[in-house]
């Protein structure tokens, strides 16, 4: 065993040796971290493709390869080897550097794959690997040669990180993948307390991201008292050099929950208990009770809201997938009535939780609208709520708690956890209803509309009370929805009155304000964003003054008028007069006759 580890060990380490026969050595930099970092964010890892960056490589390879005149021959193809005499110039360094970014990302586009490589792929992914690291430590030599100290050191780092990877994927020597993990943290730790601010955060970005790996490899080793279960919390960083300990750290959770899962055989929900005998649903099923944890764990208000709704919907997805492996079983069953009806008990179980979450998150989603329909200075970038997106938030609760409290009541034999359960579907509704109507009544205030807005505000008090006092007699009260209720009816009574008070304001006003309108109508006007005229609206009955959603001034007339198309006789252009050969009608003309004495003047 210790003699595979030497050769595997010896094949990571195997490095070749380079010329040291010249003595004045031009020394090139190159900012290798902040180079890939740009690269990659440019050309497609900003949202995971890996192809594309691939092929951006490629690309790069070639302009490379042509302008330094370093072809390969052009019929046969003939290698040129790239040793520390061959660098003249940094482009040299930057063609090594991103032959090894092109393997790893050849590499990283399989690992990355929908369902996951397969043996072959995973035999290929394994080999462009072996190249990166080659590539990888060819440029660590060359930049020992020929590049300053920075850059010498940026090249170790990034040779050990990927050997590292290669190990990791391997699934073996986590000693010496550990080891390599953390010089190339050293290394950047280092480096992140020199040079220009970009410099020195995407150093401490990088460490933060070889934490994780380091984590589980220490794991893995056993040197760590972190449980399996608890890793996830490790790898919720973004960023592609995480790409792969996320891949491993997925399959780990797995294995975890397949052992957890041995000893799930029944799924309680409100008094029944349903038998599960695929292994995929209790999976699924206990991937969704470890991410209802994270929301309703101790640690849950610390978490932004952004990262809440991320939880959800993987909840949603594990969820999901337990009910397509349920109705497949369900496909499959046979004639067996009881575990037909212990299926379709089941399916309706998670149906009813995907109801519950659907729930908590659109209440989530009404806490983040409301947080922005309170700010008073809100940036610039930041979008604004308006009350009709909390109106039609409410719709969707109303709806959701009609679908849940449907699916609760639609049993012949209903036990008592059901009848309560949509007692309270029945309470939150009354308490959704409540909150609808007072952000109907806000959206019609701020049109201007006093006298709608009044109303609704006493409807959505009445609501209010009527909810708050079922609420107070129930058994199961919920807290934090009764404080709630308070104060949406002491806001709706506060509102009310303002609507009251500025509604008698604006008819008393209404008449000073009518007068004023009435005197600033003009004939026409010069502002192209004018409305309307009101001789062209004639048959339809609306306000031009008295409305006071209405800002632009009316006119009466456009003056002076436009010009319209007239009838007239149509113009006749007589082509054929001048192809026309006449008679001559000389002999038809009328002859002056003339006397003896005119012929003498002739």
């Amino acid at each position: 065993m210790a003699k595979a580890n030497d050769v595997a060990a010896m094949e990571i380490d195997d490095q070749n040796s380079v010329t040291t026969d010249q003595i004045n050595i031009p020394k090139f930099s190159v900012n290798v971290l902040q180079l890939l970092k740009s690269a990659q964010m440019q050309h497609g890892l900003r949202f995971g493709d890996y192809l594309r960056y691939r092929r951006y490589c490629t690309a790069r390879l070639r302009r490379l390869y042509k302008s330094l005149k370093f072809t390969h021959g052009r019929g046969k193809y003939t290698k040129k080897a790239i040793a520390a005499s061959t660098v003249t110039e940094v482009r040299f360094l930057h063609l090594v550097l991103y032959t090894a970014e092109r393997a790893w990302s050849h590499a990283m586009e399989k690992k990355t794959l929908l369902d996951g490589p397969n043996a072959r792929q995973r035999s290929y992914l394994i080999g462009r690997l072996r190249k990166a690291v080659k590539w990888a430590t060819l440029f660590q030599e060359l930049c020992a040669f020929k590049g300053d100290s920075r850059t010498s050191l940026e090249a170790e780092a990034y040779a050990a990180y990927m050997k590292g990877n290669l190990l990791f994927e391997q699934d073996q020597h986590w000693e010496i993948a550990l080891k390599c993990f953390k010089s190339s943290r050293a290394v950047y730790e280092e480096l992140g307390k020199y040079g220009d601010l970009e410099n020195q955060v995407l150093c401490r970005e990088r460490v933060e991201e070889l934490e994780p790996s380091i984590r589980y490899c220490l794991h893995k080793i056993g040197e760590s008292n972190l449980p399996t279960s608890e890793l996830v919390h490790i790898g919720e960083m973004e960023g592609p050099a995480l790409d792969l300990f996320k891949a491993k750290l997925e399959a780990a959770m797995a294995e975890a929950r397949s052992q957890q899962a041995a000893s799930m055989t029944e799924f309680y929900w409100l008094g029944h208990r349903f038998p599960i005998s695929n292994a995929k649903t209790r999976v699924s099923i206990l991937k969704a009770q470890e991410l209802e944890k994270d929301i309703n764990g101790p640690a849950a208000d610390s978490l932004p809201a952004e990262k809440k709704l991320v939880l959800f919907d993987r909840i949603f997805s594990a969820y999901n997938e337990a009910r397509s492996y349920i109705r497949n079983d369900l496909v499959t069953t046979g004639n067996s009535e009881k575990m037909k009806d212990d299926l379709s008990g089941l399916d309706k179980a998670i149906g009813a939780i995907l109801g519950q979450r659907t729930i908590e998150r659109n209440q989530l989603l009404v806490k983040i609208a409301k947080s922005k329909l309170s700010k008073l200075h809100v940036d610039k970038n930041e979008k604004i709520t308006k009350p009709e997106e909390l109106v039609r938030l409410y719709d969707l609760l109303l709806q959701n708690t009609a679908d849940l409290s449907d699916l609760v009541s639609s049993g012949r034999d209903r036990k008592p956890e059901e009848v309560a359960f949509a007692e309270e579907c029945e309470l939150k509704s009354s308490a959704f209803r409540a909150e609808r109507c007072f952000y109907l009544a806000r959206s019609y205030s701020l049109a201007g509309k006093r006298t709608e807005a009044y109303i609704l505000y006493g409807k959505a008090r009445s609501l209010a009370d009527t909810a708050l006092k079922k609420l107070q007699s129930s058994n199961n009260a919920d807290e934090v929805m009764i404080k709630e209720l308070k104060m949406l009816y002491q806001e709706c009574r506060s509102n009310s009155c303002i609507e009251h008070a500025t509604g008698i304001m604006e008819e008393n006003k209404a008449p000073e304000n009518l007068s004023k309108k009435i005197s600033s109508i003009s004939l026409t006007g010069n502002d192209k964003k004018l409305e309307k005229l009101l001789m062209e609206n004639l048959d339809s009955y609306e306000s031009a003054v008295g409305d006071p959603a209405t800002k632009s001034i009316p006119r009466i007339e456009a003056f002076p008028p436009a010009f319209q198309a007239v009838p007239r006789n149509p113009i006749v252009i007589d082509l054929a007069y001048n192809a026309i050969d006449f008679p001559s009608l000389e002999n038809r003309m009328k002859k002056d006759k003339k006397g003896f004495i005119s012929r003498l003047w002739r």
